[in-house]
């Protein structure tokens, strides 16, 4: 493996690869030398636009000598069979979110790299942004006391108002759980550390949705999943969390996080995003105090950067594929609680990541 500017294959062309196009080909710690896309020509039409050298197969890509590490931006179904073949290619793997449709796949997932000597990294890399790095700094020094609780709430009608092919998000492995569920577990996994048991109350007020946006606006396709979930989460050092998610709101509210401490009360920026003002309101105030964010807010890519650096200098990554492995378990958990109408206990380990310095920068190189 290099241990100078890491090789970089994109796998899977669609929406999202602009934004990570966009920014992996400014890092100078990677260089992108493939677009890969089971439509070939969209593979060429992104390699083209973003003046990447090759482009075609999803096995050409994995073939590629001189790429080191796969970004695997596909469908999420698509997830673990992608990321199966880079780790036996001998490639190093991130996913985009979720790690994989289930926990067993991400096991199986995790002991093949450990076995192949590669690394797993894992979407969402929000958690490195300025905005969740400041408020984890900002509690790590004690300021909102001894971390009691956390609450999040993330509500609208959904996806098929304005995605022209929102059906995959609809779709098992999506949903509003599934799809927007790992920015607020993952931020709470990096300002808490792991959870320990999960319950949650799941509804789905209708079987079908119509598109209402782009050139099949107005066809109805049918719903999977809970579009509605409510969960509880109780934290291993204690910490409580209350967490929304629906698409069954007319009102949109996204991006909405509270951590209580003994002392104060911490608005915690959208974990959707990269940057984002902090507000915090002390026992006994009236009104909020904002509070500047510091660090990088470079967006989606962030984390193949810490991915790469980490493994030039043999030190853990933060957006791991153990602490996407357990997110992944605490929403399995929930959606199973929904059911079973049970505390179900989550049993994935992983270390919490270590906070960024405020001057971390992807797009100051580091070989």
């Amino acid at each position: 493996m290099s241990q100078g500017t890491f090789g970089i294959a994109i796998v899977g062309c669609g929406n999202i690869s602009n934004q990570y196009l966009t920014n992996l080909t400014k890092f100078p710690d990677v260089k992108v030398l493939f677009c890969a896309d089971l439509d070939l020509e969209r593979a060429k039409a992104q390699a083209n636009a973003y003046d990447i050298p090759g482009h075609g197969s999803v096995e050409q890509a994995l073939a590629h000598p001189d790429v080191d590490l796969v970004v695997n931006i596909t469908i999420p179904a698509a997830h673990a069979e992608i990321a199966t073949a880079a780790i036996g290619a001998g490639k190093h793997v991130w996913n985009e979110k979720p790690l994989t449709l289930n926990v067993a796949a991400g096991r199986a997932l995790l002991d093949q790299a450990a076995r192949n000597g590669v690394r797993v990294g894992c979407a969402p890399d929000t958690v490195l942004g300025a905005g969740i790095q400041s408020s984890r700094r900002l509690i790590d020094a004690g300021g909102i006391g001894e971390p009691i609780s956390a609450l999040t709430l993330l509500q609208g009608p959904g996806p098929q108002t304005w995605h022209p092919d929102p059906e995959f998000l609809f779709a098992t492995g999506a949903g509003p759980l599934f799809d927007l569920g790992p920015y607020y577990f993952s931020m709470l996994a990096t300002l808490f550390g792991p959870a320990r048991r999960v319950a949650a109350l799941g509804r789905r007020p209708s079987d079908t949705r119509t598109i209402g946006a782009g050139p099949r606006a107005g066809a109805e396709f049918t719903v999977e999943v809970p579009t509605h979930v409510a969960a509880l989460v109780d934290y291993a050092a204690g910490e409580a969390a209350q967490l929304l998610f629906s698409w069954d709101s007319p009102m949109s509210r996204n991006g909405f996080v509270e951590v209580t401490g003994s002392e104060a009360t911490l608005a915690v920026p959208d974990p959707n995003r990269f940057d984002g003002e902090l507000q915090i309101r002390r026992a006994g105030e009236k009104e909020w105090t904002a509070i500047p964010s510091e660090g990088a807010t470079a967006g989606r890519g962030s984390g193949v950067v810490d991915m790469v650096r980490a493994i030039r200098k043999g030190e853990p990554h933060r957006a791991s594929g153990e602490m996407a492995l357990h997110v992944l378990e605490v929403m399995a958990a929930a959606e199973r609680s929904a059911v079973t109408a049970n505390f179900e206990t989550i049993e994935t380990p992983f270390d919490r990541p270590a906070p960024l310095a405020p001057e971390w920068d992807p797009y100051a190189a580091d070989i």
